[in-house]
């Protein structure tokens, strides 16, 4: 399959937000340079640190912020200025233009006739979601600010929706807000999720639950903390983030926090979990889908990525109630219950990095299959 897109596309662009952390998005951006290996990336900041030969060894161009010092560790603030250093790249001579988004990375001007094919992660959470900044550390007059700040942020977001061809979704509740930030409809291709050392993991829970991730405040680690401490039950935090101090001020002595875990040491974690406890709301959520590979069952908050990728009362616990309250209950009502390894195995194996690969080429095989594609395509 990927000869024949190098023949029907022989100069690809890949745009995504920036190259800085790696993250589940840029698991995506990986999926799509190995489909298309001849592309070139260009991204609004790059450090090249911490990325695979997959990154590093093929041109990669950056926008005038990359020059800005300090944005390599700061590059959200630098959110007002990221549409103006998108609409700067000149990507005319590109024959396909593929974005991965989550803010301004379909804002690109693609020439007329080049099909430009958005893969979002979200439509921009800053701008559309009201409760994404509540609970971060921003001063009174910033968030003074920050209404009329989102307004405009959605206006110009709203505005560059309309340049993309296609729209491909990473889970069914992104494609619900698509259509209602955008207006557009999608397809829904779920993220890539590495899941092959973690399948064959042999199953040795402990008493403690795990939270396993980024620690932002959105992710409500928060929560879990203290459904555990009302409930006595034990608790691993894994990971680092801005919000670990103030996630250690206010745990229990029966909180442990263990920092960054090594992909190799995932699945030791994973193994002796009880479950996984997940209380934040994500767009997908890579992290229950590779708990679900080693056996372990996720106790989830029921909204956005996690309904479809868990099966409440056959991989999982679904709660509707996102208080302390709501997942102390759904604890409860985990352990009552009991569930099969082999199930919570094969549903993680529908999130496969093979089933995104085939999936994707399909969608790029279509758009060679229009004879008419040219007068399809909107004017830039």
């Amino acid at each position: 399959m990927s000869e024949a897109l190098d023949a029907r596309f022989p100069r690809v662009a890949v745009v995504h937000e920036w190259l800085t952390i790696p993250g589940g998005s840029e698991q995506v951006v990986y999926a799509i340079l190995r489909l298309l290996p001849h592309a070139e990336l260009f991204t609004s900041i790059y450090d090249p640190a911490p990325w695979p030969e997959l990154i590093t060894s093929r041109p990669v161009h950056t926008s005038l912020l990359d020059r800005v010092p300090g944005a390599k560790r700061r590059y959200s603030y630098l959110l007002p200025l990221m549409d103006g250093a998108f609409r700067s790249f000149d990507l005319s001579g590109f024959d396909l233009v593929v974005s991965s988004n989550h803010a301004c990375a379909k804002n690109v001007r693609v020439r007329v006739g080049t099909p430009h094919v958005c893969y979002c992660h979200t439509p921009m959470r800053y701008a559309w979601d009201p409760g994404f900044l509540q609970d971060e550390a921003i001063g009174p007059v910033t968030r003074r600010l920050l209404p009329a700040g989102t307004a405009w942020l959605r206006l110009v977001d709203r505005k560059r929706a309309a340049g993309p061809d296609v729209y491909v979704a990473n889970s069914t509740f992104v494609a619900g807000r698509i259509m209602e930030s955008y207006g557009r409809p999608s397809r829904v291709i779920h993220p890539p999720v590495d899941i092959s050392g973690l399948l064959e993991v042999p199953r040795d829970p402990g008493d403690a639950y795990l939270v396993f991730g980024r620690l932002v405040p959105y992710k409500r680690v928060d929560v879990a903390i203290r459904a555990c401490e009302r409930l006595g039950r034990r608790l691993i935090v894994a990971g680092t983030g801005r919000d670990l101090d103030r996630l250690r001020r206010l745990a229990p002595s029966s909180t442990e926090f263990i920092g960054h875990v090594p992909s190799q040491d995932l699945p030791g974690l994973l193994a002796h979990a009880r479950a996984l406890l997940f209380p934040g709301l994500e767009d997908f959520g890579m992290v229950p889908v590779e708990a679900q590979a080693a056996g372990v069952p996720v106790i989830a908050y029921g909204v956005g990525g996690v309904l479809d990728s868990v099966i409440d009362g056959r991989t999982g616990v679904l709660y509707e109630d996102g208080s302390v309250d709501g997942l102390c209950q759904a604890i409860l009502r985990f352990e009552s219950l009991t569930f099969d390894d082999r199930e919570l195995r094969c549903n993680a194996a529908r999130f496969g990095p093979d089933r995104f690969a085939t999936a994707f080429a399909e969608l790029l095989a279509d758009l060679t299959d229009h004879t008419d594609l040219a007068d399809t395509l909107r004017t830039r």
